[in-house]
Parts: C-alpha cells; sequence; structure tokens
C-alpha cells in the first residue's frame, strides 16, 4: 500500500485504507482511480458494466466485486450476488441493492454493510453497523457528483467518508 492515503493523511499504524466504488456502468473516470490510490483493496459494490473496469480497479489494489441489476451480459455470470471482504479480523458484507439485504450483520459478525443502486452516497451507522453507499462513480445521474467512499479499517473497527469528485 501507497504510504500515502488518497486524501493525502496516512494510515495510522495497523490502519488499512479500503476503497469503495459502485455504479460505473461502463465508465471508469479518471477521478475515480485517483481517490482510490493508495488502498490495500477496492470493494465494487455492482453496476460494473463492462469487465475492463474490474480490470483497472484491479492494476490499482486487489478487487472484491458484486454483480447489480445491470451486469447482465455472459462476462458478469462469474460475478456473485453477494461478497465478504475480510480485511484483518473486521468483516465486511457485500451487496448491490440494501433492500435485498437477508440477513442481521451484526449478529453475522458484519463491521459494515456495502451497497450501491441508488447512486446516492450514505455512511450511517445503526446497531453497531456502518452502512456505506459510496454513490456512483460512473456516468452522471439527478445531478449528484461522481463519489467514492473510504474505509479506514483497524483496531478491530471501521471509519468510512465520501470522496466526491466533480464529473
Amino acid at each position: 500500500m501507497s504510504p500515502l492515503a488518497a486524501n493525502g493523511r496516512r494510515p495510522e499504524g495497523g490502519e488499512r485504507l479500503v476503497g469503495v466504488i459502485s455504479d460505473t456502468h461502463g465508465l471508469l473516470r479518471p477521478q475515480a482511480v485517483s481517490a482510490l490510490a493508495g488502498c490495500a483493496l477496492i470493494v465494487h459494490a455492482g453496476d460494473v458494466g463492462a469487465p475492463a473496469i474490474l480490470g483497472e480497479l484491479r492494476r490499482v489494489a486487489p478487487v472484491v466485486a458484486v454483480r447489480g441489476n445491470v451486469d447482465v451480459e455472459a462476462w458478469a455470470r462469474d460475478l456473485p450476488e453477494t461478497a465478504v471482504a475480510e480485511v484483518g479480523a473486521v468483516r465486511l458484507y457485500v451487496l448491490h441493492d440494501l433492500g435485498r439485504l437477508d440477513l442481521d450483520p451484526a449478529a453475522a459478525g458484519f463491521a459494515a454493510v456495502i451497497s450501491g443502486h441508488s447512486h446516492i452516497s450514505a455512511l450511517v451507522e445503526r446497531g453497531g453497523v456502518l452502512y456505506v453507499n459510496p454513490g456512483s462513480a460512473g456516468p452522471r445521474r439527478f445531478a449528484l457528483p461522481v463519489s467514492v467512499a473510504l474505509l479506514r479499517v483497524g483496531g478491530g473497527g471501521v471509519t468510512a467518508e465520501e470522496v466526491a469528485r466533480g464529473g
């Protein structure tokens, strides 16, 4: 991992940066790639849109990705609908549409639930679980900014921040 995080701050001792991106819809903007630089892992929460997107993200860091509702072509069949990413002792549950969450994340031992679909960024803690929607990093919709999220994982916990990049 690069010693500098994408936002210019150094990860603290034992801390790892995880980049979260969603709803690229076949378009990976340079601003999004720049925001993810320095991450130890990238999570794509679906609606990837094209296999080349995942290849480009893998140039930055290892990738965990799930299939979204627009990922219907043959290449996307290998993408799971849900995934678990483990960063040290911290477990992250990943799915595209939060409305399809079919488990109790706290009871299942997840520190965070990562989703996309709405194109609206959100960082909310409920019941000891952090819910993260990075917004959309693909084609602009609804006059929303291009955005990703950064998770700081360490000490058995996770915090998040949105990184909005014009578009």
